[in-house]
């Protein structure tokens, strides 16, 4: 029965130190941008957009299809480079548990 008690300390120190861990991504965050700058996101660690940048000079009423593609070309790199953070931060509290990648839910 040690085992099974040390195993149980184990699992809430891990949940405890995910759920710092997650506070800590919420407070960093990670920029995007597309067409040359001319479109920057800034996405939390958490995934949450966080502020969306767009040049005046690049808004074409008349090419309103291109400000769209830069706009969300910007929004998935920011989510990619949040989700790539996170996923670098994980790897750093899980390394040594032998778990596969995307075992942990919510990151």
């Amino acid at each position: 029965m040690p085992n099974i008690m040390k195993l149980m300390k184990q699992a809430a120190s891990m949940q405890q130190k995910m759920g710092a861990l997650q506070e800590e991504l919420a407070g960093k965050t990670v920029e995007f941008s597309s067409g040359g700058g001319m479109v920057k996101v800034v996405a939390g660690g958490d995934g949450t957009i966080q502020r969306l940048t767009i040049d005046p000079s690049v808004v074409d009423p008349e090419d309103v299809e291109m400000l769209e593609d830069l706009t969300l070309a910007a929004v998935q790199g920011a989510l990619k480079e949040a989700k790539d953070l996170a996923a670098r931060e994980m790897s750093k509290l899980t390394s040594g548990l032998g778990l596969p990648p995307g075992m942990i839910p919510g990151l």
